[in-house]
């Protein structure tokens, strides 16, 4: 009976968190909708007074307004990629895995099972990266999510505001978001300023408009700082081809730790994220290359990484062919979030 209690009220705890991690999106949602129900009517068709500014208005808005609700509901329902089965452990190899009392045995075992799987990342002793939770060798740059409970292919960080993790699948739609939302509050910002003064100054009647647009260069302002901080701070992950998780732990490779291990030179980094045709890296469609679970690595040569096979080779200085050999590969530490 006290088991029975227990249950449920795990589950009732469990229910309950998950109703609150909307809570997040809920506000932005909100707040979203306000903020277009201020600036198409009590802007655009109470306050400004000119037909064409308000036809002008209208277009660029909407058009922007489009691309922004589009990007922000791909990063909340993408569902983040896990490993395909390849990964995970038999329910022999996990049964010879759970019985076997001895560390070191253990970690043999790990290491002998990833010589079939292509993975060169590793832990900061060396071992290969296993997940005791999902049961699986994890793939380069993959790491447990402990808000969504999975492995997450090339995961990045876990967003409270999409009520998603941000990974392999959905790391470009991310970027858009942020992107477009930038250019949504910088747009807000600039047409409002204009009849903000004309309110500040007295030159417009004080009716209920000048409410909803003093109020919303403030709001607009206050998240082009915070989210223009933000996008910039993705946009130097991804000209040096790094995860978030990757830029506070260093990534450990069989030589040893290298920050730019997969730092493959600017434009190739871009192509990681959104890739290769360009018309695509606007628009919010999956473009990223390969599968989320091996990635091509700055000290692989073609032979041994099938994944550089169609691509130029990236040229290094001589400073990186000394202190990285050709054929040397490279590993990430094991990090959880």
């Amino acid at each position: 009976m006290r088991r029975g209690w227990k249950m449920a009220l795990s589950g009732g705890l469990r229910c309950c968190r998950r109703v609150l991690s909307w809570v997040p999106v809920l506000v932005i949602v909100l707040v979203v909708l306000w903020s277009y129900y201020a600036y198409v009517f009590e802007l655009c068709l109470v306050t400004v007074l000119s037909p064409a500014e308000k036809v002008i208005y209208l277009i660029f808005y909407h058009a922007i307004f489009v691309f922004f609700t589009w990007t922000y509901w791909k990063s909340i329902f993408t569902l983040p990629q896990q490993p395909n089965q390849k990964f995970h452990l038999s329910y022999t190899d996990k049964e010879r895995y759970e019985n076997e009392e001895r560390p070191e045995v253990q970690k043999q075992m790990l290491f002998d099972m990833a010589k079939k799987l292509p993975v060169y990342t590793r832990t900061g002793s060396g071992a290969v990266r296993f997940c005791d939770r999902c049961h699986l060798i994890k793939p380069d740059r993959c790491h447990h999510c402990s808000v969504c409970a999975m492995c997450v292919l090339k995961m990045d960080h876990h967003c409270p505001w999409v009520n998603n993790c941000i990974g392999f699948s959905n790391y470009k739609f991310f970027l858009q978001f942020l992107a477009y939302s930038v250019l949504y509050c910088l747009y807000i910002a600039t047409t409002v300023f204009s009849y903000f003064i004309k309110y500040w100054r007295g030159e417009l009647p004080s009716v209920r408009s000048k409410f909803h647009v003093l109020f919303l260069l403030f709001v607009a302002c206050m998240f082009f700082v915070s989210l223009v901080i933000l996008f910039g701070y993705h946009c130097w992950l991804v000209s040096r081809n790094k995860t978030t998780l990757e830029a506070f732990c260093t990534p450990v490779f069989t030589s040893g730790p290298e920050k730019n291990g997969f730092n493959l030179g600017f434009i190739k980094n871009i192509q990681q994220v959104f890739g290769d045709n360009k018309k695509f890296w606007l628009i919010p469609i999956g473009s990223s290359p390969g599968d989320g679970h091996s990635f091509p690595m700055r000290c692989m040569n073609e032979s041994q990484n099938p994944l550089l096979a169609n691509e130029e080779p990236w040229e290094e200085n001589e400073d990186d062919n000394r202190d990285y050999p050709e054929g040397s590969s490279s590993l990430a530490v094991e990090t959880e979030t």
